[in-house]
């Protein structure tokens, strides 16, 4: 079978999981949970209405682990692995999970990289193979290694001619700074300085038993696959485990100057405004998921609402809240024509303002509930690999599968005044941090009012950095 006929099975079957959701409630599947003798973590999840499985190997650290001034380290390491094995060069490997119709994923964030591969549950043998032979053997060939670091470096320049992507990436360097573990998102500079030591170093310290978790999810008979699964992953190198960075100290919000990415050829203008966040475990995030529906987190948020269905100044508008180890943003998402940038920052900071001042009604807050409860099913527990990421996501910070199993009676349990409380305390239009990137040559006039002190860069300099940060 091959990988157009595999996503096809995926589609016309992936809702099966879903639908077993008792209405009024969610909850993980069973699964078992080991931690072997190397110190990795091995969980498996059978999910039988599919006829796949998902192996999804975690190496804790990420972005967070990297030498600040070798930014994108864990991804080029990630996506390494697999371009020449002790036993496969790059094509056959590439050959040969053709043939299995496999997915093969990999990814890095702030505080974790993962590599996943996805196969019938016939072929899990010969899926695991490979992924094993990835991850324990890998050649790093020098040509397939500066073929990787060059291609890596045309796509991130290509990137810049992207504003949705560029901006994150500049608004990331701005709001942390580059003292801070997520301050220095990789780009041009940062990945030109990346050699095959530093690839072959990365991978010998981080991806070791006691610092790897492994969720395999699907057609399995955990009886059956365990002791197999135990036997190869158990014989992964134990090494150390990375130990989490404490957060630096604060900087003062106030003090942070607008920063502005002059493109000179842009008509449109994205712009992003940060608070402070909360870190992963905050008590506060199940209230948090809640009221953020409500501000930007849905179409008809009231952030949305006066955005896009209102006035019309965008496409869309909304917020995300960070999900990171260490305390991350808030964040308000948007773009606009270049001549309405002032009045679209405007508009954003008067909903900001109501939201904090007048909070929420009843009528809201049962609406968000509602949303979450009928949403979360099918965005997290729909397939095998999302069930996988989810257990991912609660062994990587210590969480257990309350997480999941608890989370409508903990929506069900937030008061208006709960609710409205943690508008007050997260939602607030003092602490705030802007960023323009567009045209600034058409800007309007005023466009310099929200801070005294304007930092500017160009879209065709190296790097994200801002000069002020250097």
């Amino acid at each position: 079978m091959n990988r157009r006929s595999l996503a096809g099975l995926v589609l016309c079957c992936s809702a099966i999981i879903a639908a077993s959701v008792t209405p009024g409630q969610v909850q993980l599947p069973s699964y078992t949970r080991q931690v072997l003798q190397n110190g990795l973590l091995l969980d498996i999840v059978p999910v039988h209405e599919v006829p796949l499985v998902t192996i999804r190997v975690m190496v804790r650290g990420g972005a967070e682990s990297e030498p600040l001034d070798k930014a994108g380290l864990a991804r080029i390491t990630a996506d390494a692995l697999r371009r020449g094995t002790a036993r496969r060069i790059a094509p056959q490997f590439s050959s040969e999970l053709d043939t299995l119709g496999a997915q093969y994923v990999i990814n890095a964030d702030t505080q974790s990289s993962s590599v996943q591969i996805e196969v019938l549950a016939k072929d899990l043998d010969k899926g695991l193979d490979l992924l094993l032979e990835a991850l324990t053997k890998p050649s790093f060939p020098e040509g397939e290694m500066t073929k990787l670091l060059a291609q890596s470096i045309d796509s991130l320049k290509l990137s810049r001619d992207r504003p949705a992507f560029a901006v994150g990436e500049y608004f990331r360097s701005f709001y942390f700074g580059p003292n801070h573990p997520y301050g220095h998102p990789a780009d041009d500079v940062s990945l030109g300085r990346i050699r095959r030591d530093d690839i072959v170093n990365y991978r010998r310290n981080m991806y070791v038993g006691r610092n790897m978790m492994v969720v395999v999810a699907g057609d399995v008979d955990p009886s059956v696959v365990e002791p197999k699964l135990a036997k190869a992953f158990g014989a992964i190198r134990e090494g150390t485990a990375y130990l989490w960075k404490s957060a630096p100290e604060q900087q003062e919000a106030l003090a942070r100057p607008l920063a502005v990415v002059d493109k000179p050829d842009a008509t449109e203008t994205q712009f992003r405004i940060g608070l402070p966040g909360v870190e992963r475990t905050d008590p506060d995030r199940f209230v948090l998921l809640l009221v953020n529906t409500l501000f930007g987190g849905r179409f008809t948020s009231v952030l949305n609402d006066a955005l896009r269905v209102n006035s019309g100044l965008t496409y869309g508008a909304s917020s995300i809240v960070d999900r990171n180890h260490l305390p991350g943003r808030i964040t308000i998402a948007t773009f606009t024509s270049t001549a309405n940038t002032v009045k679209a920052v405007d508009m954003a900071l008067e909903v900001l303002t109501r939201f904090s001042k007048d909070g929420i009604t009843q009528v809201q807050l049962d609406s968000a509930r509602a949303y979450v409860k009928g949403t979360y099913p099918v965005d997290h527990l729909e397939t095998a690999d999302q069930i996988a990421d989810v257990i991912g996501d609660i062994e990587l910070f210590d969480l257990n599968r309350g997480e999941v199993d608890d989370l409508f009676a903990k929506l069900e349990a937030v008061t208006l005044q709960q609710a409205n409380a943690v508008i007050r305390k997260h939602y607030t239009p003092e602490k705030l941090a802007f960023l323009l990137f567009g045209n600034v040559s058409q800007f309007p006039s005023d466009y310099k009012k929200y801070s005294s002190t304007v930092i500017t860069t160009s879209v065709n300099s190296p790097g994200y950095q801002f000069p002020s940060a250097k």
